[in-house]
């Protein structure tokens, strides 16, 4: 396998395109209430322009992942993040809660390649430990997005109103389209599209869905990322309506999450010579456990900024510890169904924040709904890694070393 990218430029990339779904999220989250008065809606009505975003993140990438494997990898991604900006553009001049939500399912659909397509590259061109390399050197860049939008976003919607949000994120699905067509290199240099008929659709994704070591890293990858999306459904309103942030502070203050998921990402990028991939997940785990237990006794203080915040920022670095290894797991099997399976992760990663947000919805209050839904999503993925680990053949050789799973 010869990479026609280097790891870095590769990690460069992929960051720059798998950061617009992130950044496209976490910008919008400080205008989530103001938009409830604009419109006239409710806090419901809004919260579901997470969920039509996710719908269309976590569908797209079903489709837009086989057709990489079809017809390449930048043709695709291009057209699809095309679909974003006219999301973007929809939002913008959006004259009802109706048009607004169809410009948010656009945008979600039009961020899918990102995340597909930049797996995908990985895949493509590196294997074991250069793909965990790659996948870290990824979280590590993309933490800045995410940690830098909240922020901006913040001040953004205080000095220009919610619409210039949207401005940015024409602008950043432009920058997209630009990196596919003058940065990236085409990494599928033997598309097949016999991939882009409906019965291989099917029978990939059933071979996929049938291998359980997959399983058992997507399904973990699932609850962990979903649970950051899940807080970005339900944060905003906790922090902005219950404890009277400014939607300014509310940006400076989603640093701790952001910062310790850089933190996680540059962690386990020092440790990864010294530790195998697997023994990296299972202290991402044990995180994942305090960050729960962090959760859950909210429900005795009553919530405050770092009873929230602390565990939003523990469960931050237990991801990004377990992320790297569980996606170069989930995608070694597939080398020639690299887009469709990471297609899959995708769609389980999305799919894992649009089940925590519908059921943290049943709660009327969004501080009762933190305590309930995190600590569950957090003590099944532990669940899962230990109940599926049977299944699953170490795919990456390093030294033996403690973890808590």
């Amino acid at each position: 396998m010869t990479a026609v990218m280097s790891e870095r430029y590769t990690a460069v990339v992929g960051a720059f395109l798998v950061a617009l779904g992130p950044v496209s999220l976490a910008l919008y989250t400080p205008a989530m209430p103001v938009l409830v008065e604009h419109f006239g809606s409710s806090a419901a009505a809004i919260k579901l322009t997470i969920t039509f975003y996710f719908i269309g993140y976590a569908v797209a990438q079903l489709i837009c992942g086989p057709l990489s494997d079809a017809y390449g990898r930048k043709p695709v991604a291009f057209v699809v993040f095309l679909l974003h900006v006219v999301g973007s553009l929809v939002a913008i001049s959006a004259p009802a809660i109706s048009w607004f939500l169809a410009g948010r399912l656009l945008q979600g659909v039009g961020a899918a390649a990102g995340i597909a397509i930049a797996r995908a590259m990985v895949r493509d061109q590196f294997v074991g430990q250069s793909s965990v390399r790659i996948m870290n050197l990824i979280g590590l860049m993309l933490a800045i997005g995410p940690a830098v939008a909240p922020v901006l976003g913040g001040l953004t919607l205080t000095l220009f109103g919610w619409r210039a949000l949207f401005t940015i994120m024409v602008a950043y699905g432009l920058a997209a389209m630009a990196v596919l067509t003058f940065a990236a290199r085409e990494t599928n240099r033997s598309p097949d599209r016999a991939m882009a008929r409906p019965s291989k659709f099917v029978r990939g994704y059933g071979t996929i869905f049938g291998d359980l070591g997959f399983l058992r890293a997507g399904v973990v990858l699932a609850l962990m990322t979903g649970g950051i999306y899940t807080l970005a459904a339900l944060l905003p309103f906790i922090m902005i309506n219950e404890l009277g942030l400014s939607p300014a502070a509310f940006g400076f203050g989603m640093l701790i999450q952001s910062g310790s998921y850089a933190l996680g990402s540059f962690v386990t990028g020092r440790i990864l010579s010294r530790f195998g991939a697997h023994q990296i997940i299972n202290f991402g785990l044990c995180f994942t456990m305090v960050s729960a237990a962090g959760f859950a006794l909210n429900a005795l203080t009553g919530a405050h900024f770092l009873t929230i915040m602390i565990p939003a920022g523990i469960w931050a670095m237990g991801l990004a510890l377990i992320m790297p290894g569980a996606t170069t797991r989930a995608l070694a099997d597939f080398p020639r169904m690299a887009g469709a399976a990471a297609a899959v992760i995708g769609f389980l990663q999305i799919g894992g924040g649009l089940a925590g947000s519908i059921v943290a919805a049943f709660f009327g209050d969004p501080c009762d709904a933190i305590t309930v839904v995190l600590p569950a999503m957090g003590l099944l993925a532990v669940a899962v890694h230990l109940g599926l680990r049977l299944f699953d053949r170490p795919r990456i050789e390093a030294p033996e070393a403690g973890g808590c799973a």
